[in-house]
């Protein structure tokens, strides 16, 4: 995937299904060919985040989703929680801080 891999992690979280998180991958890359607009803003994290949070987990959500950001990607942005001005505080809190590495839990 280009772009984040917080993102990737969240989108394996969210879809544990055998095949399931490269197929999502699969299609957000292939979202901005797809749409046929607006290429750099459907290939940044915020609007594929958008997708992936407002989907939270449910393929059925997610296919919606990548066909309302084929419409419009602002309202998508609406949808996902991430068109307010603090949406890089929700995403950091739904992703994790940009840059950081995977989450590990210690077990002491």
């Amino acid at each position: 995937m280009t772009g984040s891999t917080r993102l990737e992690r969240r989108i394996r979280r969210d879809f544990p299904e055998p095949g399931s998180a490269p197929e999502i991958l699969r299609i957000l890359n292939a979202l901005p060919d797809a749409a046929g607009y607006a290429n750099e803003e459907l290939r940044s994290e915020r609007i594929r985040a958008a997708i992936v949070l407002f989907a939270r987990g449910d393929i059925t959500k997610f296919r919606q989703a990548v066909e309302l950001a084929k419409l419009d990607w602002r309202d998508v942005l609406v949808a996902g929680e991430l068109a307010d001005a603090d949406w890089a505080i929700r995403l950091d809190a739904e992703l994790g801080p940009e840059g950081q590495g995977p989450r590990t839990h210690d077990s002491t």
